[in-house]
């Protein structure tokens, strides 16, 4: 870094909690971890009185479920957000819209490596979708044809690019009669998060209980 910030790295989390906690500033933890780790981590902020933003794409739905149930129960704020992008968001909340005027839609993502794919932005979307009660693509419901792509929830199809030195791109194909209507998104670099992170930040700490999806804010 260009100037030094004198920001201590520890790698014990009970001895960084404890000497956070001593000070008369508010204390939120990052978490920035895996899904194995989230509950405990939570927990263990909980018990110095620090609220926590959780950042785990891949979290899973019963560990969300199982620390909501904790928070009601410690009346401690936690935000579960699985993306920190605000385009990312913005593209999803599109997609939702658009939903409601189409019944075919594809994802086309395109990624640098090939980790953990479908990624979480199109199972996010793909479940997002799904959850409105609409069946897509019914003209063309076979799955297989492996060229046609993954099938995801009510019959969204994803299609997953990867090549070294693409960007993390997300793109929503909706069709109707006559049209064709696409929303992008494209993440050139790591400081993306960066916003949502600090809008997270500000709003973790007048919560009492578990919010899920940085969306609830904006």
């Amino acid at each position: 870094m260009e100037e030094l910030l004198e920001i201590p790295i520890i790698n014990d989390l009970t001895m960084i909690l404890g000497s956070i906690s001593q000070s008369k500033a508010a204390g939120v933890v990052v978490d920035f971890t895996d899904p194995s780790s989230v509950y405990d981590n939570v927990k263990q902020a909980t018990a110095f009185g620090m609220k926590s933003i959780v950042y785990v794409p891949r979290i899973k739905l019963d560990t969300v479920a199982a620390l909501s149930a904790f928070c009601e129960k410690a009346s401690m704020g936690v935000l579960v957000a699985p993306t920190l992008s605000i385009g990312s968001i913005l593209l999803q909340q599109a997609a939702i819209s658009a939903s409601f005027h189409y019944s075919n839609v594809e994802i086309v993502e395109s990624r640098a490596n090939a980790n953990d794919l479908p990624s979480a932005d199109a199972n996010q979307i793909a479940n997002n979708l799904s959850n409105l009660g609409q069946i897509y693509n019914r003209e063309d419901p076979s799955t297989d044809v492996l060229a046609r792509g993954q099938v995801l929830g009510d019959g969204i199809r994803v299609h997953s690019m990867v090549l070294p030195g693409l960007p993390s791109s997300t793109t929503v194909h909706f069709s109707g009669p006559g049209e064709v209507y696409s929303i992008k998104h494209d993440i050139t670099d790591v400081k993306c998060l960066m916003p949502g992170l600090l809008l997270a930040i500000r709003k973790v700490v007048r919560l009492k209980n578990l919010v899920y999806g940085l969306e609830k804010f904006i």
